[in-house]
């Protein structure tokens, strides 16, 4: 009993981050009337502003807003790009920042380029390696063995989420370094609204973070089906 009761504190710790994300960008998502434009026509004219040649606003996957250097792309989910809502300006100007980081040449932004690869690699080697647990057990016949794989599959998938982490810095630079400053110092927002954005800013750039947490959920749902 006290084994299910911690494992359902955990699960609610590592959710927690995922739903607090979701529940803020739903909670500011109502159309505001007055709002001077949509998120992607925010977008459209940052990038015009600051002469982000080359830069580029497309529609992308509901959830999946982001900025894809490889394409040069600032990508806004439909409702995003289309809404007039704060959550719609918010996460558009954080998608600009990080093509101003990318523009500008920063090194934060080098920790996108060097981890996210990363961190997706190491995660789907470790998944790969758990799946083969059970050909392995077939064919290696030997508990340590067995072991070691496992170990190695959980040890490459807490390495993916870890590397998630390292993007922090830059998620928070996108999100209050440059996002915000943009926001208050042109008034593309009311004052009242600012608060709003901030909340908006601090679950965009805790994005990943949540991501990571659920990836260490997943270790744990493996190793469950394995003892089975």
């Amino acid at each position: 009993m006290i084994f299910l009761v911690l494992g359902l504190l955990l699960a609610a710790l590592v959710f927690a981050p995922q739903l607090w994300v979701k529940f803020v960008m739903q909670r500011h998502h109502r159309e505001v009337p007055d709002m001077p434009g949509t998120g992607g026509e925010l977008a459209w004219h940052l990038i015009q502003r600051f002469k982000l040649d080359g830069i580029q606003v497309e529609e992308t996957e509901e959830g999946r807003d982001h900025f894809d250097p490889q394409a040069q792309m600032v990508r806004l989910s439909p409702s995003n790009y289309h809404g007039r809502s704060v959550t719609a300006v918010a996460v558009a100007a954080h998608e600009v920042g990080h093509a101003i980081q990318f523009h500008r040449q920063e090194s934060i932004f080098e920790l996108r380029k060097k981890y996210m690869p990363l961190a997706a690699k190491l995660n789907r080697m470790g998944i790969a390696l758990m799946w083969s647990v059970p050909v392995a057990a077939l064919v290696l016949r030997s508990p340590i063995a067995i072991g070691t794989v496992i170990g190695l599959s959980v040890l490459l998938q807490l390495a993916g989420a870890m590397a998630y982490l390292i993007v922090l810095p830059e998620e928070w630079d996108a999100s209050f370094n440059k996002a915000l400053p943009i926001l208050a110092e042109g008034e593309y927002l009311q004052e009242k609204q600012l608060h709003s954005a901030r909340q908006v800013l601090k679950a965009a750039a805790l994005t990943y973070f949540a991501g990571a947490l659920a990836s260490v959920v997943n270790i744990g749902r493996w190793l469950m089906v394995l003892r089975r």
